[in-house]
């Protein structure tokens, strides 16, 4: 039971590892990508420079709805008073 548990702790684990670097090269890619323009030469979303926007409020949002969704889909619930109870 103990394999099992290390098992999924380490597949979940992975899961986050993935999820932050997908979260540092989104906000990499649209913060340096879009950013090195001139200031003159922006775009605006809601006021906001379009860098800004889809760095850093859009893709909170993107994270948050792919964080939830993935640990509803792929994250298991593991009961620690079964283990606590074997020792």
């Amino acid at each position: 039971m103990k394999k099992q548990h290390e098992k999924i702790a380490n597949r979940e684990a992975w899961i986050g590892v993935g999820l932050v670097i997908f979260n540092f090269t989104w906000w990499f890619a649209f913060a340096y990508g879009l950013g090195k323009k001139e200031p003159d030469q922006y775009t605006y979303i809601l006021g906001f420079p379009a860098w800004f926007f889809y760095s850093c409020i859009l893709g909170f949002i993107v994270m948050a709805v792919l964080v939830t969704v993935i640990v509803k889909k792929y994250f298991v619930a593991i009961p620690f008073d079964e283990e606590m109870e074997e020792e």
